[in-house]
Formats: structure tokens, sequence, C-alpha cells
């Protein structure tokens, strides 16, 4: 394998070999779409399977919704269909036809789900209505990146239905802390909470909440959304209930979604020259044991420890695999399972088995600890933990030292180009001060919440908010 590009000095380029060489995705036929390989794959199952299990707990049922939607349905909602018209893929052939009316690849389902909710939803005993799909959907894109811009992606999308307006305020924040959840104590990736401003919301949204985390070359990735969905989407597909009291109102609806972007996410936050580095709770490998076997040593005895060893990891829970190969040097070894971020290497050697112990290296700070083989399956666990927390933290630490406060956009313009991160600053809310950042090819990424500036970072009305403001993906 080729050396991977500087990660401090050439971030793009070493994040394009360290996909490909992890053996994460391939190239598709198609123009910004790609094949997620089963390694990759594997990863995404790993955080499918946990955050699947936090939706059911919440109180949400999977269901399954149509790829193609009438055109007609997107036309709807003016705001919706307004937002998504550039990324739309649309068929208009169907059976060697032409279709009496196109069909769009749905870039999101509300459209579809709510007009099936109109069908469901009767009466406020049918309510709350919580439906989560698991899927793909199709956005144009112009400049395609694996994971984090793609023409088609996978995630989970979340629409639900309630009586009143504290309930739906209730369900976005419930399911923006979830996401919170798999990001920073699962993929260990910090984020910061906070609505979107009117202008960045979702198209078709009263109010969207985010997860924006800040990537080490400075850029922001916003990693997740929460919506509160506005009612006109109930009126438009005439989804009605009899309240309580006997009257007839519309429902508060919801959306919020997690991607395959999340992989994108850890890729950049972790990796190093080496190439990944995975947090031990979603590695679809966490130990790898590696023999190793020498001409004229006793090679059955270490093999044998290896076995054991993997097997007692196994029995506990740990996610373990013996790299029995024996067209592969050691060194090619360490190489290959560095690459794929394996979170802890196990080394049995000659000398190590007449000494009944092994070599542990964590893949974060390459430290070598020996340990006795009869202590390593009490031990891994706690290994394991320790390095989650430790990934979290240097993550935390990083974003720190990115993070600037500043008064004026005129004072920190010139900062934006050449040193990027999170800039935290006062906004009046006025959307022609939001506007003037476009000059900068910056945005406001999401409210904060707090007011430690005065005046706005454009002019000198009294300032509303707190605001972050950065370049992004």
């Amino acid at each position: 394998m080729a050396q991977l590009p500087n990660r401090d000095t050439h971030f793009a380029d070493w994040y394009q070999e360290v996909i490909y060489q992890a053996e994460l995705v391939d190239q598709a036929p198609v123009r910004g779409c790609f094949v997620i390989r089963p390694y990759g794959y594997a990863i995404w199952e790993m955080i499918q399977a946990e955050l699947d299990r936090r939706i059911k707990e919440t109180g949400h049922e999977n269901a399954a919704f149509p790829l193609l939607i009438p055109e007609s349905f997107l036309k709807k909602e003016a705001e919706h269909v307004e937002g998504f018209a550039p990324e739309l893929a649309v068929v208009t052939h169907a059976g060697g036809k032409l279709l009496e009316e196109p069909l769009v690849v749905r870039p999101t389902s509300e459209t579809i789900i709510h007009y099936m909710f109109a069908r469901w939803i009767k009466s406020w005993r049918d309510l709350p209505l919580k439906i989560n799909q698991w899927g793909n959907v199709v956005r144009w894109e112009m400049r395609p990146r694996a994971f984090l811009r793609t023409t088609e992606f996978f995630w989970q999308e979340g629409h639900t239905a309630h009586e009143t307006l504290e309930e739906a305020d209730a369900e976005v924040i419930m399911m923006l802390e979830q996401y919170r959840i798999m990001y920073e104590d699962y993929l260990a990736v910090p984020v910061v909470p906070g609505p979107k401003s009117a202008g960045e919301k979702f198209p078709g949204a009263d109010r969207t909440m985010t997860l924006e985390a800040l990537m080490p070359d400075g850029r922001a990735l916003q990693c997740c959304t929460s919506h509160l969905i506005s009612r006109d989407f109930a009126r438009a597909f005439e989804m009605k209930f009899q309240t309580r009291d006997g009257n007839v109102e519309y429902p508060y609806l919801t959306s919020w979604g997690f991607t395959t972007r999340s992989i994108g996410a850890l890729i950049m936050t972790h990796g190093d020259a080496k190439g990944l580095i995975l947090p031990p709770r979603i590695a679809p490998i966490q130990v790898i044991i590696v023999p190793i076997v020498k001409e004229g040593a006793d090679n059955e005895a270490i093999i044998v420890a290896a076995r054991d060893l993997a097997l007692e990891l196994a029995n506990r829970g740990m996610r373990v695999m013996l790299d029995e190969d024996t067209n592969k040097t050691p060194g090619a070894k360490f190489y290959h399972w560095e690459m794929k971020g394996v979170p802890v290497r196990i080394e049995i050697g000659p000398r190590d088995v007449a000494q009944q112990q092994a070599v542990l290296v964590d893949r974060l700070t390459s430290t070598k600890q020996m340990m006795p083989l009869s202590e390593i399956p009490a031990s891994m666990i706690a290994v394991l933990k320790k390095l989650q927390v430790d990934m979290l933290e240097k993550a935390r630490e990083h974003t720190k030292k990115i993070w600037y406060r500043q008064e004026k956009l005129a004072e920190f313009a010139k900062q934006l180009e050449e040193k990027s991160g999170f800039y935290q600053t006062g906004w009046c809310g006025k959307p022609a001060c939001e506007q003037k950042l476009k000059e900068h090819k910056v945005s406001i990424r999401c409210l904060l919440g707090e007011k430690t500036f005065s005046t706005c970072f454009n002019c000198d009305a009294k300032s509303e908010t707190d605001v972050l403001v950065a370049k992004s993906y």
C-alpha cells in the first residue's frame, strides 16, 4: 500500500486515501455514488444496531415506505420542494412508456409518510404516531465525497405526529439527545447542539435542531438534525384528527435523521498517519491477535496460546479476530490492522509463550505493554473502556484549541481565511447580517443559547444570542 498523504498539510487527500486503503468504499459507475465495502458496512451495522435499539426504546416502530414518490406530493409544500429542487432525481419513463406523472426518487420521505399518516390518523387516540425507517435516499450532489456528501446515502429517518406542540417539541429534543449520545459516547466525536438559524433550517420546518462537530482541519460538519415540521404539511395532506373535546385539528409533526456521514466524522476526527482509529464501542474488530511465528520456534504452542486467548476474549463478549495468515509477515499484518483502526493489537511470539505473557499495543498511542496471558481477558474490558474515553477527550481538546471568540466580522474575516475553526460571536438575528457571512464562504452553524457578546458581529445592533460561525463540509 502507498504511504498516506500528510494529514496536517493535505487533509482532503489523506481522507481520500484512508477510505480506499482501509477498504471502506470503492468507486461506483454512477458519479457521486460509492460502494460501501464489507468493512465499511460492518462499521455502519455497529452504529445502526445501537441506534435502532435506542429508537425502539423511545417508543418508535420501524416501517418501510416506497423509494418512488409522485412528483405532485413534493409540490404540495412549496418551501419543501423549492429547497430540494436542485437535488432531485426524477423518473419520467417506466415499462417502456412515458409516465403520466413523473416520480421522484426520494430525497427524504416526509411527503409519502405524511400521505400515509393522513390515512392512519383520525382521532387523538391515534396519537402520538412514531415511525422510523432505515433506508437510502438520493440527492444529486455536485461535489461528492464518500460518506460526507454522496448522491445516494444510507440513513434512518424518523417521523412522528403529536397532539400538542409541547409533545412535538419534546420529541425533537429527545431525539437530538439520542444522536448526541451516539456521537459522543459511541463515536467519540464531540458535538455542539443548538438550533439552526431561519436561513439554514430544513426546507419546510418551523425549527431545526442540529449537532455540529469541528473536524481537525477546522471545518464544521453538520452531523445530524431534528426538526419541528411546519403544520403546512399536515394541511397539504389533509391530515386531521378529532380532539378530546370534539373539535378537528391538525397534528404537530417532527422528523429527524442520522446518516452514514457519521462514518466520515469518525474517520476525520480520529484518523492519523497510519490510517483509521476506531472507537472500541463501534469497532467491528476490537482486538486483533497476531501470532509471531518464527522458523525453528515452537510455532504450534504459539498458535494454541493465541487461539485460546481469542476464544476466552470472545466468550467475554469482545469482538476479536486471530490473524493466522501465513502469507504475510508480522510487519505487514501490523500495517494492515493499523490502517483498519483496530483498537488493540496483541502480539504473541515464542518468548512470550515461554514466559506466559503477550504484548498489548493500543492504536491510539501505539504504547506497548507486557501483560500475563492469564490477566488479559479480565483486563481487556478496562483497556477498551479507557481507549473510548481517551479518544473523546483527545477530540475535545482539539476542538477547544480551534474554538475562537471574536466580536466583529471585520476583525476575524482575515483570520477565518488563514485559520479555520469555530468562531463564537454575537448576532442580532437579522438575515441581512447573516448574509454577509456568505461573502467569506462561512455560515452560522448553530445558535448557542448564551449571550457573551453585546452587539452583532456585523452591525451595531444589540445581539440576541451567540452563534457559531465556520466553514463547513
